[in-house]
């Protein structure tokens, strides 16, 4: 296994070479599906093309979010209990089952078909990525994990970065192209996993078996139950970039091309920065950069609330999008680091379950609270509980280091 740089080595602007094909395979079939990504950041123009406005917006990003509780759940304990990627695979004739959904979401006539098929999609989608991450975990060593789910989120950027300019294309032209795209993706990304993959050696049945198959070796981990609540109010906070920031869009009178480019701007900025930034800020403390970029995250969604033009947008998508450069992979790599070889898909699920929460909060909470109480509020909770999470996820730094140590690790 190659030698990982110490901390107080020369930052490369190369952070990412090194890391075995396992990884690379995951970075290709995502940088893929993820080209496809039309549907959901243009859901809400499309279902006002449809008639659908108001509260019954809320139903089908409703359903869209809850297949995001579903999928994770059931994905954490398959990938611990039969492998990581059996796992990928029967998630992948969920896609399968996702891309005929998406067809079925552009010809379904009604809000409860259409939230029907958006159930169906997050839930395909989701069951994947405990196993994806654990099988990260499994290929690389601790030390190089945040390396491995920064270069994960950067495939998923640089394949955003050409979805958010090709979707305001084709949301011009006809919103079934959106449709026909994504569809298209799911099945080339199947193809990739069920070619390129290989499972990783597992930890002994016996080391298996001592914790059950369930979600009860993460439930008597106190230190992930107090970090999954403050990541996931993080998240929450992030996720608003995607389902309250084109409805700010649309009421500002604001063309769906427009926030096509500001999907851009973020990947780009994202694409550009990330790998001297994963160089550079791997040298410090990982959860004091958590920290640090999170609240960056806070700033920026809240800046939304005073854009009403293309110009403010743009600056409010450069701010958080640099939070976004300062925690890539991060949060994945720390808890990944926090679980036992044989719990690491229960634990990726519970983080990724987390992630759902967060999801679906945005999804509902946040669209209710901006529809009913008013943008302001919104805004003003972003900016605080962002603010306020990131400064106790900082509080616990000597806890998470002392358990994540390498010789802790080993021992």
């Amino acid at each position: 296994m190659p030698r990982t740089p110490s901390a107080t080595s020369a930052p490369s602007p190369t952070p990412f070479k090194g890391l075995p094909s396992a990884v690379w395979t995951i970075f290709a079939g995502t940088i893929v599906n993820r080209l496809g990504y039309l549907v959901t950041p243009f859901l809400v123009f499309f279902l006002a093309s449809r008639g659908v406005t108001g509260g019954d917006i809320s139903y089908v990003l409703g359903a869209l979010g809850a297949g995001n509780l579903i999928g994770p759940a059931v994905g954490g304990i398959l990938a611990d209990r039969i492998g990581r990627r059996p796992t990928m695979l029967i998630g992948l004739i969920g896609l399968i089952g996702a891309a005929a959904a998406q067809g079925a979401l552009f010809l379904a006539p009604g809000v409860w078909t259409m939230a029907g098929s958006a159930l169906l999609i997050s839930a395909a989608g989701s069951t994947v990525s405990p196993a994806a991450y654990a099988l990260l975990a499994d290929a690389v060593d601790s030390e190089r994990r945040q390396r491995a789910y920064a270069l994960f989120g950067w495939g998923v950027n640089i394949g955003t970065a050409v979805a958010g300019v090709l979707g305001g294309y084709l949301a011009a032209q006809g919103y079934w192209l959106l449709f026909a795209v994504d569809a298209g993706s799911m099945l080339v990304y199947a193809a990739v996993v069920a070619i390129r993959l290989r499972e990783p050696q597992r930890s002994a049945p016996t080391e298996r078996a001592k914790d059950g198959i369930g979600y009860g070796v993460v439930l008597r981990d106190r230190l992930a139950l107090l970090l999954l609540p403050l990541f996931g109010v993080q998240l929450f906070v992030y996720s608003l970039t995607e389902v309250a920031l084109p409805l700010a869009v649309r009421d500002s009178g604001l063309s769906p091309a427009v926030y096509g480019a500001m999907a851009a701007v973020n990947a780009i900025m994202v694409v550009a920065l990330q790998p001297f930034a994963t160089a550079w800020l791997a040298r410090l403390p990982q959860l004091a950069v958590q920290s640090a970029g999170s609240a960056l995250i806070a700033v920026g969604v809240a800046l939304t609330g005073l854009a009403d033009s293309l110009a403010g947008y743009t600056l409010s998508v450069i701010v958080w999008s640099l939070g976004e450069v300062v925690v890539a992979g991060i949060a994945a790599g720390i808890f990944a680091n926090l679980a036992p070889a044989h719990a690491r898909g229960r634990y990726q699920g519970a983080f990724s379950w987390t992630w759902g929460v967060a999801r679906f909060g945005a999804l509902t909470l946040g669209v209710t609270a901006y529809t009913t109480l008013g943008p302001a509020v919104l805004w003003w909770t972003a900016l605080l509980a962002g603010t306020a999470t990131a400064a106790t996820t900082l509080a616990l730094r000597t806890r998470v280091e002392s358990r994540t140590a390498p010789h802790t690790l080993a021992a």
